[in-house]
């Protein structure tokens, strides 16, 4: 009866000890299984037998691993202090590798990323860290890839997240872009100023083929500022309509001081109510002159 309870015993233990011998792996997994030590056959997913105290299994996750770097305090070539924090993407392709040739692939993989960030980092300047991430992308994911590739581990994608630096440096820079900016402002004002005489010398032109156009932007712009019940017109008058009295002035200035010969006939000079009044009527006909001419161009 001893004995029979005994191998009930022993059938029950073998039945636990079978049970406890399937293992499933997911899609993504695979297992990288050991026998009394010694390596075996990887393990494709599905059901799988790993006998208790014979086999040992370590499961590999094949997916995309997402690995958060700390920020590192770094000196860039130029000696300016910052602080660097970054994002690595890798995946395990080979799962014997990455159990046989390190003791835990993702701690290295992260050790390794903090220490090449600080390399490569330290090796640029500032603006180039500011501007050129992308080509600072490219030589973290090359330079680490030649650490983790003996492992079985390739890194996908290497990004600078975050760059912190002094307040005193921000300040700097923004002091130097608003000088940038305040450049680039008088260059284009320079060149609108250029552009501007250009085109008025071009109007110029034109306008000096035909006097009447001339007049014509005279009276178009005493239409717009007349708009205004408050403005003041200033007209301006052609030379030579100003001409005569000008002469008239310098030929008085000049007969003043010479003596005029015994029995020669003088000229009498024209007095200045005279001039006033003869001033306004000429400039009476050259505003009608003026309307005249502008009417018919219009017409």
């Amino acid at each position: 009866m001893a004995w029979q309870i005994a191998a009930l015993i022993v059938v029950a233990l073998l039945l636990v000890w079978l049970a406890a011998s399937f293992k499933v792996l997911q899609e993504y997994e695979r297992g990288v299984a050991f026998r009394f030590g010694r390596l075996g056959p990887v393990r494709d997913p599905g059901v799988q037998m790993v006998f208790p105290g014979l086999d040992k299994m370590v499961r590999v996750d094949l997916r995309i691993v997402t690995l958060t770097i700390p920020p590192q305090d770094v000196i860039t070539k130029d000696n300016v202090p910052a602080r660097v924090n970054a994002v690595v993407l890798f995946q395990v392709t080979d799962p014997v590798r990455s159990v046989m040739a390190v003791e835990n692939h993702a701690i290295a993989t992260s050790q390794m990323s903090q220490t090449t960030l600080r390399s490569v980092v330290g090796r640029a300047d500032l603006d180039t860290l500011l501007a050129h991430r992308a080509d600072l992308n490219e030589d973290l994911a090359r330079n680490i890839n030649a650490q983790t590739e003996p492992w079985g581990v390739q890194v996908k994608v290497v990004e600078i997240k975050d760059v912190e630096i002094p307040q005193a440096m921000q300040r700097a820079m923004a002091r130097e872009a608003e000088a940038e900016r305040d450049r680039r402002a008088k260059i284009i004002n320079a060149h609108g100023e250029l552009q501007a005489s250009e085109e008025l010398g071009q109007a110029a032109e034109i306008l000096s083929r035909n006097p009447a156009s001339l007049q014509l932007r005279y009276l178009q712009t005493l239409l717009e500022l007349g708009a205004d019940q408050k403005s003041t017109v200033v007209f301006p008058l052609p030379m030579d309509i100003l001409g005569p009295f000008l002469n008239g002035k310098v030929t008085q200035q000049v007969a003043q001081p010479s003596a005029a010969p015994p029995g020669a006939d003088t000229v009498p000079l024209p007095e200045p109510a005279g001039a006033a009044a003869a001033f306004a009527a000429a400039v009476a006909t050259a505003v009608a002159a003026a309307a005249a001419q502008t009417t018919e161009v219009s017409s």
